[in-house]
């Protein structure tokens, strides 16, 4: 008897340890859980319903064209007016949306910009930073520009639109974009007059069906999100090139970028989703790089138009160009 208790008390041991070994581990797996959700997960927008028969006019309030702007990281915020936009005055796109908002009257082009956090958190940081993080910061630009086109559509279903975004704001208004060329956007392919895209970090460098047309200089890199596809942690979410690319509207889809930049023209042998501190690092620093902030001074053709000179020339042509709808 006194030998059996003896037997059961020694092999209760390795359960007892296994127990102990078993709690941290739990405490692991629920703070990473935790982090995750804190940090946000990538939310994309869902198809919004079908929308109704084409009238033949539209109310007389209705702007023939709206143009939606979408600012790069630190360049907008929540909180701003989106048709007088005051969160940063160095913004890049305001160095295309003022010059082309003057060229037309208030009846002819709308002009909005796509009021949304815009930061991007280093998850990494400590202490924190205190910013939001990419994957909330990006779902929130992409949440507020469809509904506005989704608005803007629905009271009036004859406006066109012309989209452009910068750095953040491009990955944005690429994402929107490829949703509407894939028939599953906030309105049809056939109201986009055109896109522009300057430092998109989903860029593909690629020519062919799908792919935007390359303006100016063409390096030979990828978008930062593209070098880093699979990498996720709390807060970033890279999601690689776009499936199927821009479908409808490839054609009058334009894309540009520097050398150099690494946010569009990251080498893939460079960042790493299996060297995660040091590619969170770099891309992190990517935004804030010297090559990035110099776009408005950027020449992409042989007229010396920077990139901002050249949008401006793009979208004044296509809205001077565009159809003058009805009114009732």
């Amino acid at each position: 008897m006194i030998g059996r208790r003896g037997s059961t008390s020694r092999r209760s041991r390795p359960a007892g340890c296994l127990l102990l070994l078993g709690i941290p581990v739990l405490i692991v797996v629920l703070a990473l859980l935790l982090w995750y959700l804190l940090a946000g997960l990538l939310r994309q927008p869902k198809p919004g319903p079908p929308g109704p028969k084409e009238p033949t006019s539209q109310s007389a309030s209705c702007p023939d064209v709206e143009m939606i702007s979408v600012p790069g990281t630190w360049e907008s915020n929540s909180n701003d007016d989106p048709r007088n936009p005051s969160a940063n005055p160095m913004s890049l796109m305001l160095n295309i949306s003022n010059p082309v908002r003057q060229q037309f009257p208030n009846e002819r082009l709308d002009v909005f910009t796509v009021p949304y956090v815009a930061q991007f958190s280093n998850p990494i940081a400590l202490p924190p930073d205190g910013q939001q993080s990419y994957n909330n910061s990006r779902s929130e630009g992409t949440q507020r520009m469809v509904e506005e086109m989704r608005r803007q559509y629905r009271e009036c279903p004859l406006t066109t639109y012309v989209i452009a975004g910068f750095s953040q704001g491009a990955v944005i208004a690429g994402d929107v974009a490829a949703d509407i060329g894939a028939g599953k956007g906030p309105v049809p392919a056939k109201l986009v007059l055109g896109v522009t895209l300057i430092s998109d970090g989903r860029r593909t460098g690629d020519t062919g069906p799908g792919q935007a047309v390359q303006v100016g200089d063409v390096p030979q890199g990828v978008g930062a999100e593209v070098a880093l596809k699979g990498l996720n942690v709390p807060g970033i979410t890279m999601t690689g090139p776009r499936p199927g690319g821009f479908g409808e509207l490839a054609e009058r889809t334009f894309t540009m970028c520097a050398r150099g930049d690494l946010i569009c023209d990251a080498p893939r042998e460079a960042l790493s989703p299996w060297n995660i501190m040091s590619s969170v690092g770099s891309l992190v620093r990517a935004a804030g790089n010297p090559v990035h902030s110099l776009y408005n001074g950027f020449v992409v053709d042989d007229k010396a138009d920077t990139s901002t000179q050249w949008t401006v020339n793009w979208a004044n042509n296509l809205i001077e160009s565009a159809p003058h709808p009805p009114h009732s």
